[in-house]
């Protein structure tokens, strides 16, 4: 089994919590599936649950090199000597990120985040289309940090060739 599950903001990336966060069990009532790689509490988007151990390692394991989209809306405009810096691969403290495709993309036509993200008055912002092959932990919100541009809002379109074209947030399909 193979379920697509749109991932809203604030929910955690596992099943149990401690701490009585919303978690996948909250919006997944399938039994013995697992996640296949992780999206942070604060990031929304895809994330792709299995029953079949050798596909979720197929699906999260970076050397199989499967390429993730991400739509970041971030601070003011970033120029195009900070996106080359991400086509390169920036230094974070777990070592040097592979290169990214990165281009600035108009607004995508997504939910409304409950809640909204932060706005500041004198300060616009723009969204980014970055697709890696890797996963650090807060990757892309460390890289675009690193260039000066924080990430605002952070949603993970697709998984290779997996999207979440046509999912509700807290929705998924099976195939």
């Amino acid at each position: 089994m193979l379920i697509l599950f749109n991932k809203p903001f604030n929910v955690l990336c596992q099943f149990t919590d401690k701490e009585g966060r919303s978690t996948l069990s909250d919006l997944i009532s399938f039994k013995n599936v697992y996640a296949a790689g992780r999206l942070d509490y604060d990031s929304e988007g895809l994330v792709i649950l299995t029953d079949d151990g050798i596909l979720q390692n197929l699906i999260s394991d970076p050397a199989h090199k499967l390429e993730k989209t991400y739509w970041v809306q971030v601070e003011r405009t970033p120029d195009e000597e900070s996106l080359n810096k991400l086509r390169k691969g920036i230094p974070l403290k777990d070592g040097l990120t592979k290169p990214a495709k990165v281009k600035l993309i108009e607004e995508p036509k997504v939910w409304e985040r409950v809640p909204p993200i932060r706005l500041r008055k004198n300060i616009p912002t723009n969204w980014i289309e970055l697709k890696i092959a890797e996963g650090k932990n807060r990757q892309v919100r460390r890289m675009t940090a690193a260039i000066g541009y924080p990430t605002l809002r952070l949603i993970r379109y697709s998984i290779d060739d997996w999207t979440i074209d046509n999912i509700k947030p807290g929705e998924y399909t099976i195939i």
